[in-house]
């Protein structure tokens, strides 16, 4: 009676083993994961960083353009209330 009891309690160990293998497996797994979803988030991190970089080189040449834009379109306008100047000029002359 003995010899079963101790056995009986010995294949309980042994499956409450195999319970604590199989928890440690899967806690293993799932640092494994975490890991790599940080390795992920730390690359969309540097990616969203290089964009923001462009965007805002983009800015600076867009302000750029829009002061050369303007200054070409007060150019223009001078240069029609002008034409328009001679030509009223050159027709009452």
């Amino acid at each position: 009676m003995a010899t079963e009891t101790t056995g009986k309690r010995l294949d309980r160990i042994e499956e409450k083993l195999d319970k604590l293998t199989d928890a440690m497996v899967a806690i293993a797994r799932t640092e494994e994961k975490m890991v790599a979803l940080q390795d992920d988030h730390e690359n969309m991190r540097n990616r969203l960083n290089k964009h923001s970089e462009k965007l805002d080189e983009i800015e600076r040449i867009v302000l750029d353009n829009h002061k050369t834009v303007c200054f070409i379109h007060k150019l223009f306008w001078v240069a029609l209330v002008a034409a328009t100047g001679v030509i009223a000029t050159n027709l009452w002359m």
